[in-house]
C-alpha cells in the first residue's frame, strides 16, 4: 500500500494534467461553455441518481458531520443544502434539529431523497439562482456540489444572499489527484490507455477549488470573511479491486461520458489498469483508497 501511495503521489502532476477527463476541465484553447456543461451535468444526474448510492455513498457521506459543524449547524438553526443529492447531509441536519431545507437541479435526485426523508422540504432549485428571500437562512451548505457547476461564482454569490447577517456557509471539493487517489488511478489510466481528449463540454476545472487559496480568494471575493479551509481525511473501501472503476463507470457524470466515448478495447485496458492499481490498495481483504476533502467555511459579516 505504501508503495503504490507514493506512486500515485509522483503521478499527481501527470494526472492535473488530464483534468478535461472530470467535468471537464477546459484546456487552453477551449473556454468553458456554461449551457452546455450544466446540460450535460444535468442530464448526466438525472441517470446516474439511484446508482450514485452504490457507488459513492458510503464516501461523501464521511464529509457531513466536519461540514455541518464548521457551518454551526445545530437545533433551531435554518440551515439549507444546496445540491442535496439523495439527501445525506440534509437528513444529517434534521438529525440534529435544524429546520431545513434543500434544492437540487436534478428531479431524479429530488424524487430519491423525498422518498428516503419524507420530512423534510426538498425541491428542485439551481445554487446559481436559488429561489429563498435574502437573509433566509443560518447556515449554507454543499457537500461535493460545488464542481459540478457551471458557474460557482453565481453559486457563491447565492448563498451569500440567502444568507443571514452572522450567517455561516461551508462546502466540500475532492483533494488533488495525488492526495485523492481514486481520482488519480482513474486520470492516469485514462492517459495511459486511452484517448483524454474526447470531445466533452468544456467546465470550470474540476479541481480548482481544490488549492486553499483559490478557496480563500473566491470566499472574499463574494463577500465573506473569516475564511477557514482544511483537509478531511477519507477513505473509499471496496470488497474488490474492480468496484473502483465500476463506482467510477455509474455514480460519475463527466467521468463516465469520458469512459464511454472510449474505444472497446481502450475501455477494457482502462478497466484492467484501475483494478489492478486499486488491488494494490487491498488491506486484509477490504481496498481502501485514500480520498481526502478539502472543506472551506466562512462567515457573512
Amino acid at each position: 500500500m505504501r508503495r503504490a501511495h507514493a506512486d500515485f503521489v509522483r503521478a499527481g502532476a501527470r494526472a492535473q494534467r488530464t483534468l478535461a477527463l472530470t467535468r471537464g476541465e477546459p484546456m487552453a484553447a477551449h473556454a468553458p461553455d456554461p449551457v452546455a456543461f450544466r446540460a450535460l451535468e444535468h442530464a448526466g444526474w438525472q441517470r446516474a441518481a439511484r446508482r450514485y448510492d452504490d457507488a459513492f455513498g458510503s464516501l461523501t457521506r464521511q464529509a457531513i458531520d466536519p461540514l455541518l459543524d464548521s457551518a454551526e449547524v445545530r437545533s433551531g438553526a435554518r440551515a439549507l443544502d444546496v445540491a442535496s443529492g439523495p439527501g445525506y447531509v440534509a437528513a444529517a441536519a434534521a438529525t440534529r434539529g435544524a429546520h431545513v431545507a434543500a434544492v437540487d437541479f436534478s428531479s431524479a435526485m429530488v424524487e430519491l431523497a423525498r422518498a428516503q426523508n419524507p420530512q423534510i422540504e426538498f425541491q428542485e432549485g439551481d445554487a446559481e439562482a436559488l429561489p429563498f428571500p435574502e437573509g433566509s437562512f443560518d447556515a449554507v451548505v454543499m457537500n461535493f456540489g460545488m464542481l459540478h457547476l457551471a458557474q460557482p461564482e453565481r453559486a457563491l454569490a447565492e448563498a451569500f444572499r440567502v444568507l443571514r447577517a452572522g450567517g455561516r456557509y461551508a462546502f466540500t471539493v475532492w483533494a488533488k489527484p495525488e492526495e485523492a487517489v481514486g481520482f488519480g488511478i482513474i486520470l492516469d489510466a485514462v492517459r495511459k490507455h486511452g484517448n483524454p481528449d474526447v470531445p466533452l463540454p468544456p467546465g470550470p476545472p474540476f479541481f480548482r477549488f481544490s488549492d486553499a487559496s483559490e478557496c480563500d480568494k473566491v470566499l472574499k471575493v463574494a463577500g465573506f470573511r473569516n475564511v477557514d479551509v482544511r483537509k478531511v481525511p477519507q477513505v473509499w473501501r471496496f470488497s474488490a479491486c474492480g468496484l473502483l472503476f465500476e463506482a467510477f463507470l455509474a455514480g460519475t457524470v463527466r467521468t463516465q461520458a469520458l469512459l464511454h466515448a472510449q474505444s472497446a478495447p481502450a475501455l477494457a485496458a482502462i478497466r484492467d489498469a484501475v483494478g489492478r492499481v486499486a488491488g494494490e490498495y487491498e488491506n486484509h481483504g477490504t481496498v481502501e483508497i485514500p480520498m481526502p476533502a478539502v472543506l472551506a467555511a466562512a462567515g457573512k459579516p
